[in-house]
């Protein structure tokens, strides 16, 4: 694509920086997830100071067309991966109805003994170690939720299990335990330096923290959940039908 910026032109060179750069992220390279060319590159290419530039990218970065990665550059951004508060299908099964393949990045299994939160929500000594199952998830090369589960000691997860495979489906298929009831707590985050690191972002960027609390059919506590997500990437909506 051919980028020329008109000198002579009476609109500002930003707006004309913005505009270029609109099309240019249309391109199917750029769609795919190659990174934009790095600003002393473009700003030379353009005839411009990169501080007019910036001021172009970061109006696309503002309307989330556009995301900056640390250490990375600046790439178009993904469409946003939206969840309802009426579906709580795994994170696999919900990528999957979209058809969406999910990419393991990381997958951590140990036994550790947890904070008295989650202690208290299995009702288990404060001293009793537990299951932990923690997983960098995304799609393709865009890692964007960090997943933590705690799971109840009566279940017999071993950590050998494939947790490859949807997780309810190894609850349920090898276990007989099906994951009935989900309640959730939403929270909006700046990233620490843990989750700033594995989502691939900066200290202090905004995050999306959930609390998913799972109970079985007779109500008991299966699994205590904590998911980071990018904010750029996730959208969570909640349905509510009103009653007559």
């Amino acid at each position: 694509m051919n980028l020329k910026i008109d000198h002579k032109s009476p609109v500002p060179l930003h707006i004309q920086a913005e505009n270029l750069l609109r099309e240019l992220i249309k391109q199917p390279e750029y769609i795919e997830g190659k990174l934009l060319p790095n600003e002393i590159e473009l700003a030379k290419r353009l005839a411009i100071s990169r501080s007019t530039l910036r001021l172009a990218i970061n109006k696309l970065v503002y309307e989330e067309l556009l995301i900056r990665k640390k250490g990375i550059g600046t790439k178009v951004a993904s469409s946003k991966f939206s969840s309802k508060s009426k579906n709580w299908l795994s994170f696999s099964q919900e990528m999957k109805n979209r058809g969406i393949e999910v990419k393991n990045f990381e997958l951590h299994v140990s036994w550790v003994v947890p904070d008295k939160a989650v202690s208290k929500f299995f009702n288990v000594d404060e001293d009793q170690k537990l299951l932990k199952l923690e997983r960098l998830r995304g799609k393709k090369d865009d890692p964007f939720v960090y997943f933590i589960s705690y799971f109840h000691p009566r279940i017999g997860l071993n950590g050998d299990e494939d947790f490859k495979r949807p997780l309810y489906e190894i609850l349920e298929a090898d276990y007989h335990v099906v994951a009935d009831l989900s309640q959730e707590e939403l929270d909006a985050m700046a990233a620490n330096k843990f989750i700033a690191d594995k989502l691939e972002i900066n200290i202090g960027d905004p995050i999306l923290s959930r609390k998913r609390f799972v109970f079985d059919q007779s109500g008991k506590p299966i699994e205590y959940n904590l998911g980071y997500y990018r904010a750029e990437s996730f959208t969570y909506t909640v349905e509510s039908r009103r009653d007559y």
